[in-house]
């Protein structure tokens, strides 16, 4: 089975963990698509933390190269095939996760392309992956993680790992989406695991 996944970047601070996350399933051959869906507010994110500027050629700036998988969306494109649960898709992976979209999702407001996608995915019972990226919760933001993950979310918060001893942020970054990815079900080469005492 050739994987089609969903992939979105909201708002919340860690750019560089959702680009890691599409150069890695852009370089995986069991993935066959990636739609992808940039909020407006990550475009300033992206032009504050990677100095990527606006919307057009995205993934060409992110990846530095073309790609014949990863196809941009708009937000604000509910007529996307994404939208409806009809549409074939393995998931949907948010990275980093606001705090709004977070409450947006958990609440079933559907306001646009991210959020229908995402609500799509709890209604199909597909996996659906909330990053969430902020510090400290609130209760607001502590009631809408459990309120998602009771809808079927998996809240999986940007904790990299550091007991890898990795050499630059981009590396923490990667060794993180990995973990992502083995979680639901594609496990990356280079992953690091830990083996405890030998």
């Amino acid at each position: 089975m050739k994987w089609n996944l969903t992939v979105a970047m909201t708002g919340a601070s860690g750019a560089v963990f959702g680009r890691e996350l599409l150069l890695a399933l852009d370089a995986d051959v069991r993935v066959a698509q990636i739609n992808f869906i940039p909020s407006e507010s990550s475009l300033r994110v992206l032009a504050e933390e990677l100095q990527l500027s606006g919307r057009n050629q995205l993934v060409e700036k992110l990846l530095s190269k073309p790609s014949s998988k990863i196809v941009q969306l708009s937000e604000s494109d509910i007529g996307a095939g994404i939208a409806s649960g009809s549409y074939p898709s393995q998931g949907m992976i948010v990275l980093p996760c606001s705090m709004g979209t977070l409450g947006g999702i958990a609440n079933g407001l559907a306001r646009n392309l991210i959020e229908r996608a995402a609500d799509v995915c709890l209604k199909e019972c597909r996996p659906l992956l909330l990053c969430v990226r902020e510090t400290p919760f609130n209760k607001i933001h502590l009631r809408n993680m459990s309120y998602a993950a009771d809808a079927g979310a998996v809240i999986f918060p940007v904790m990299p790992s550091f007991y890898n001893l990795p050499a630059s942020a981009t590396e923490m970054a990667a060794q993180f989406v990995f973990r992502v990815l083995a979680h639901i079900g594609l496990p990356q080469p280079g992953a690091y695991v830990w083996k405890g005492e030998e």
